[in-house]
């Protein structure tokens, strides 16, 4: 039998090309789809979203009044923060997350890091908490959810529990959810550490 000749060849090639251009544009697609999710990835890693503005924040020593001083969380920038997000005052959970971060601020003042919680509980609320829990850590009064929502941390009409730890520039490096109140605040601080040694 003769091989097929340059007429059959000539039909199979344009058949042959289009094939050979869907599979090309297929295998592109499925390449940028990769890379797109990769960045993604690699952006929300790296902590590609700035730090929203803040509230009203309470000047919260144990035994303080409420003093309503409205600040930005963008002027803390130049330290590290842990910003953590929490359902309610006084609750078993979140006393137990508090009293956490407040045993363990000592270590994370010397790797410079500032520790800020916020919920929905009102000023007077707050200076009540701090004073029964010996709390020298800010709290910060989010009754609308304004900042808890830009951290997609609320579900009204409270905060809900996770936390953020953002660098000096104002970058996200870290985020919990769902979190465990019992040893968080080490966790915490052994991320903050891993965070520094990585980019020192």
């Amino acid at each position: 039998q003769l091989p097929p000749g340059p007429v059959v060849y000539s039909k199979l090639f344009p058949l042959l090309l289009v094939d050979l251009l869907f599979t090309s544009a297929a295998v592109f697609a499925v390449y940028v789809f990769y890379r797109g999710v990769k960045q993604y990835w690699a952006d929300l890693n790296a902590g590609s979203r700035p730090v929203a503005p803040g509230g009203n924040l309470l000047t919260s020593k144990a035994g303080s009044e409420a003093l309503p001083i409205h600040i930005g969380l963008n002027q803390l920038a130049g330290r590290w923060l842990v910003l953590y997000f929490y359902p309610k005052d006084f609750t078993s959970g979140c006393t137990l997350e508090a009293r956490g971060f407040q045993q363990n601020l000592a270590a994370f003042q010397a790797e410079s890091a500032s520790v800020i919680g916020v919920s929905a509980d009102d000023l007077e609320a707050h200076a009540s908490f701090c004073g029964s829990e010996g709390l020298v850590f800010p709290l910060l009064s989010d009754p609308g959810g304004v900042v808890s929502r830009r951290y997609g941390s609320w579900i009204a009409p409270y905060s809900q529990r996770h936390t953020f730890l953002i660098d000096p520039q104002g970058i996200l490096r870290q985020r919990w959810s769902a979190v465990r109140p019992s040893g968080h605040s080490q966790e915490v601080l052994a991320e903050l550490q891993r965070q520094k040694s990585s980019i020192a």
